[in-house]
């Protein structure tokens, strides 16, 4: 009997999950015992995204020196840094508008029939969490140990930047250092291998935890917000596909059925780090080696956020419109211009696109209280900003291996297990 893939096998978990949750959420009148009920669950994905976290930051490190050091001069390093640069930032971009234009052309807040907040009413969120100078200060690590320790990529990132080019620069001397450092990914991937078995628990137990507080009801309630924001989500995910077709042709849609387990792991956790170490196996499937994935993606997810960023954009206007108050198009350029700066710290940042949302309102005179009216749904939203998140960087990371030139064929099951098993052999 053939076995379910583990796509399979996370959707159950997503109905189950769902099911069961909105049982507990409906046969539990005590809002403490309900609660004590949600965080058993709660429990269970918070073992899972720990193991995560527990392979996430090895996993950058040494797949992100072999692979620069496997790129073999600082010139292609450059090169690949620059294109990839160029991609998220035009991404950026467009996400940032897409989010203006479907607010402005929709107006979801207008007529918003929901009691608003007191404009002086506290949200908990710190606005000024994000500036120029703390992102600045923060891409440099004091130590890399620290960084490691708390799972801070962009910083592991730089630090390992800086070692890639110190291995090439030594030349033979550090070769060893990189066979070293890929038996080591070689071990963390099995690893991960068995950190995923557990992955459709998780779903089952992240769902159940939602559905179970907040129950199905609060969809009702803020329907057409949200039906207005998952249809820009999917308007967005058509013009990535699109752009993408442009570079790769009809490549792209491999890619694209190539990463949907991580994309729904991503969304069904709303943790993008849950998605990683499956992004990174199902990119060299589809034909992305892993010296240019590992140097992609851990960038993305600092600087190519676009269904966070898109997000920014919608809510902000959607407040906006809640309170009554226009923005004119000066003040929506300039908000999108703080936006692509302010955007590349979220990585740093807890609740970060609530936290760039809250600086933006201020900047704007816009109620910070307003967040309040999107805080109970933000968990849905968050779900929908992951998963595109993870298709953004998908795209990217094909389209800049596209570039250079170095995009294989898309491997079946046993072809992509007979090219693992014989490179880890070789490295026996």
């Amino acid at each position: 009997m053939k076995r379910l893939k583990l796509t399979t096998w996370i959707v159950i978990g997503m109905v189950l999950g769902i099911a069961v949750g909105y049982a507990c959420h409906g046969s539990i009148a005590d809002p403490q015992e309900l609660k004590a009920v949600a965080d058993y669950f709660g429990l269970v994905t918070e073992l899972f995204l720990r193991l995560i976290k527990m392979i996430v930051a090895p996993l950058v490190f040494t797949t992100l020196v072999v692979g620069v050091g496997k790129m073999g001069d600082a010139k292609s390093v450059g090169r690949v840094g620059m294109r990839t640069l160029a991609w998220f930032l035009g991404a950026s971009f467009v996400s940032l508008l897409l989010g203006a234009l479907v607010a402005n052309w929709l107006q979801p807040g207008a007529g918003l029939n929901l009691p608003l907040p007191d404009s002086h009413a506290s949200t908990g969120i710190r606005a000024g969490a994000i500036n120029v100078k703390e992102f600045v200060t923060h891409l440099v690590p004091k130590s890399i140990v620290q960084a490691m320790a708390e799972n801070e990529i962009l910083q592991i990132v730089v630090f390992a930047a800086f070692f890639s080019l110190g291995i090439i620069a030594v030349g033979e001397h550090g070769k060893g250092i990189v066979t070293l450092l890929e038996q080591v990914s070689f071990v963390m991937f099995k690893v991960t291998g068995y950190v995923m078995a557990f992955a459709p628990v998780a779903v089952f137990s992240a769902l159940a935890h939602v559905v179970a507080i907040q129950g199905l009801g609060i969809l009702v309630s803020y329907g057409t917000f949200m039906g207005v924001f998952f249809g820009a989500l999917a308007l967005l995910w058509c013009v990535i596909i699109a752009a993408g077709a442009v570079v790769l042709r009809g490549r792209v849609f491999d890619l694209v059925r190539g990463v949907r387990t991580p994309m729904l792991l991503a969304f069904s956790t709303a943790s993008s780090e849950s998605a990683y170490p499956k992004l990174l196996e199902q990119l060299e499937r589809g034909g992305v080696p892993r010296r240019i994935s590992s140097f992609v993606l851990p960038l993305g997810y600092s600087f190519n956020l676009d269904g966070s960023m898109i997000y920014c954009t919608f809510a902000t206007l959607f407040i906006a419109q809640a309170y009554g108050i226009e923005l004119s198009f000066v003040q929506q350029a300039t908000m999108l211009a703080i936006l692509m700066l302010t955007s590349k710290g979220m990585a740093a940042v807890p609740k970060a696109s609530l936290v760039v949302i809250a600086a933006t309102l201020g900047q704007f005179n816009i109620p910070e209280a307003g967040l309040l009216l999107i805080l109970g749904v933000d968990t849905f939203l968050d779900m929908g900003r992951t998963a595109t998140n993870v298709l953004g960087n998908s795209v990217a990371a094909a389209v800049v291996t596209k570039w250079e030139g170095q995009l294989g064929p898309v491997l079946s099951d046993d072809e992509y297990e007979a090219m693992v098993s014989a490179r880890e052999t070789e490295k026996v």
